[in-house]
């Protein structure tokens, strides 16, 4: 048994002074405070001074990181995805594909439902090499069910309509494991997918959309309720054509994520997102793309050549998702909203942990997997523990 002792630790509802966590076999043991309980003996014990205890990061639309992306063909793809997000507090995540033709999207379905079984075989935190990698928790689907205005980048030729057979397909290919699926609501056949994938307990996420008021509206009640990063890809917010933005902002039933870098969205609009969602409901991603963590230059988003500049990931004078780190994302909201930390933290691990329906993740409680993240005061990683494993 490893007893792990901090200045802090968030669940992340609640905050504890002077914790004391217990981890046995990669799994939480005990959450309490050295007040109410003393350190047991024969235990490993690991202090971390003034470090705070954190759940680890949940990051649940990514494309790829340190030169790579997750739709490449071969096995060695995701590792150096998963150890540069585990350098970044992320403990796991649901590689995100990008619309392609309909044969390369089945068989990245097929490989990265391979990669999630594989980690659940193996409940370490460590790979046979030694590596501290995050997990692969699930699949998004993003496209090809999308609007060919609010496209940003998705390849025009290979955007499909929405039919239940199509989303079949991709279910079947990806056994089971999708768990995000994004798709614009005003689409001829978008309700009926809608219905299908929330009846098989899809998170139904509305983005890449041109949608009415009334058309986002036909897509929350058939079963979607979330959207995805909110402002990017959507028909503008206006006041007497609110559209889809003015339900998302506006529905305190409906979940929202953003990327929250500061060139996506202006900090004040994360700020007023931020209020209009609240604690509850606001999810934080990065949409990396395979230049995280990499210099300026060019990279792969799926079958799409992007090119980095001064933090900016662009595809043909668009933005072509992101190289922002979710430990950035966290500090950003504590700088552009004025949060706290606890608050920003919940926004990357408590909430989306409850988008996806992932009972026991992000949260620091008895039976929970040892994912951990520890931070400095100011929100800095300095470890991070996948299923007990890196402390």
């Amino acid at each position: 048994m490893i007893a792990i002792t901090a200045t802090a630790l968030f669940t992340p509802l609640d905050r504890i002074e002077q914790p004391l966590l217990l981890v046995e076999d990669g799994i939480i043991a005990d959450v309490t405070s050295r007040a109410r309980r003393e350190v047991p003996r024969h235990c490993r014990a690991v202090d971390l001074e003034d470090g705070i205890l954190a759940p680890g990061f949940i990051d649940i639309h990514i494309h790829g990181g340190g030169g790579r992306d997750v739709m490449e063909a071969g096995a060695d793809a995701l590792p150096p995805i998963e150890r540069l997000l585990a350098a970044h507090g992320v403990s796991s995540y649901f590689p995100t594909t990008v619309t392609a033709p309909m044969d390369a999207t089945l068989s990245a379905l097929a490989r990265l439902a391979d990669a999630i079984e594989a980690a659940e075989r193996n409940q370490q935190g460590f790979d046979r090499s030694g590596d501290l990698r995050a997990r692969p928790l699930g699949i998004h689907l993003e496209g090809p069910f999308i609007s060919h205005s609010r496209r940003g980048v998705h390849p025009p030729e290979n955007l499909l309509i929405p039919s239940v057979a199509a989303f079949d397909r991709f279910w079947q290919a990806a056994r089971g494991h999708i768990r995000v699926l994004t798709i614009a609501p005003e689409l001829a056949g978008a309700v009926e997918v809608i219905a299908e994938a929330s009846a098989r307990g899809v998170c139904v996420s509305l983005g890449h959309s041109d949608a009415d008021l009334s058309a986002a509206r036909a897509g929350f009640a058939a079963g979607a309720r979330h959207a995805t990063h909110t402002f990017n890809a959507m028909r503008p917010l206006d006041h007497r054509d609110p559209g889809i933005l003015g339900e998302v902002l506006t529905d305190s039933r409906l979940s929202a994520d953003i990327i929250a870098d500061g060139i996506h969205i202006d900090p004040v609009i994360v700020e007023l997102f931020l209020r209009a969602k609240g604690p509850d409901a606001a999810v934080l991603i990065t949409d990396a793309t395979a230049a995280t963590g990499m210099p300026d230059g060019r990279y792969r988003l799926g079958s799409l050549e992007v090119e980095v500049k001064d933090g900016r990931c662009m595809a043909g004078g668009k933005l072509a998702g992101s190289v922002l780190t979710m430990d950035r994302a966290v500090r950003n909201v504590v700088q552009f909203a004025r949060w706290d930390l606890q608050q920003a933290v919940r926004l990357a691990t408590l909430n989306p942990a409850r988008v996806t329906g992932m009972k026991k993740s992000g949260v620091l409680e008895a039976g929970a997997p040892a994912d951990l993240v520890v931070l400095s005061p100011s929100g800095e990683v300095r470890n991070t523990v996948v299923r007990g494993a890196g402390i």
